[in-house]
């Protein structure tokens, strides 16, 4: 009799055993971590991506917000919880630059790239009623008062800081100040704590609607259509052109079809006219997308491109 019971037991065993590996995924819900504060261009991709996936996948997709260390903060938590998927990520620019930077605590083959979700180029903007009416005027005092300019950015290390360091070494010493929230970074610009900002259009949309900022130089290759007027870095003279993007990530080790089951959604969620535009609204690149398969191959280039320039402006200390 032990021994049907035996044979019985492991026979039923055997059949969960498939049926456990074949288990739907997802069951439950799946957190994504933003590894920046509310209110912000990180803060904003999460939860329209949230919103617009959950229908697909059939769970909600909650965003908690865990900002500190220009990103690292938040991705502790995704590297400490289990490879299974349910625990995700923001990841941007700022981020993979504090790895070239050495104030990273983490490396590119710690996560599964998901997808990249934006790219946008970044500015500088002062208060509308700023006595800067240009960049060569900002420009022009920065060169006579070494330092004496502050620049409200996401933190040390990061593209703003970095950008901020190569302009710099070209004759313009302005003080980076960090604010890791997106809200204080903005406040201060607009209250006169700060006399110019580092961001991207989309971030602060609102306060460009509102006449309440002004750009005065687009990081990038050429003028944006949206600001005709603003110069480009590169006719300027400035070869910096460091674009945000943003993307999700999960730990490494994650099962592979878990992580295309996220990479396959999050796509046909950016497929949607509210996503479309969403990155309309936010000046996004019209080539932002990327899938899984090309994302982490990217990042691994862009965080060698990254290193090369660290290097070549001696911006680590």
């Amino acid at each position: 009799m032990m021994r049907v019971w035996a044979l019985a037991c492991m026979a039923v065993a055997l059949a969960a055993g498939p049926m456990a590996a074949q288990e739907k995924f997802p069951n439950r819900p799946i957190d994504i971590i933003c590894t920046w504060g509310t209110g912000g261009g990180a803060d904003t991709m999460a939860r329209q991506i949230s919103s617009l996936t959950q229908p697909l996948l059939g769970v909600a997709l909650p965003v908690s917000n865990v900002p500190g260390a220009s990103g690292n903060t938040g991705l502790a938590q995704v590297l400490n919880a289990k490879p299974d998927g349910y625990t995700i990520a923001t990841y941007i620019q700022d981020t993979l630059m504090t790895i070239p930077m050495g104030l990273a605590r983490h490396k590119v083959e710690d996560f599964e790239w998901i997808a990249r979700t934006q790219v946008a180029d970044s500015f500088l903007f002062v208060k509308a009623d700023s006595p800067f009416r240009s960049i060569q005027e900002l420009f022009k005092h920065a060169h006579a008062n070494p330092g004496k300019l502050r620049v409200a950015a996401t933190g040390f290390g990061t593209v703003d800081d970095v950008t901020v360091r190569f302009l710099e070494k070209k004759g313009y010493k302005m003080t980076t100040v960090p604010y890791p929230k997106p809200g204080e970074r903005y406040a201060a610009a607009l209250g006169g704590h700060t006399e110019v900002l580092y961001e991207q259009a989309g971030d602060v949309l609102q306060y460009l609607r509102a006449g309440q900022l002004r750009p005065l130089i687009i990081f990038a290759e050429r003028r944006n259509p949206a600001f005709p007027d603003v110069p480009s870095s590169k006719e300027l003279g400035l070869h910096i052109t460091l674009p945000q993007f943003r993307g999700l990530v999960t730990r490494t080790g994650a099962p592979p079809e878990r992580v295309k089951a996220l990479a396959d959604a999050f796509t046909r969620a950016m497929q949607t006219p509210q996503w479309k535009k969403f990155a309309d609204e936010w000046y996004m690149s019209p080539d932002s997308v990327m899938s899984h398969e090309q994302f982490g191959p990217w990042v691994a280039s862009e965080a060698a491109t990254l290193d090369r320039l660290v290097k070549e402006f001696g911006l680590r200390k």
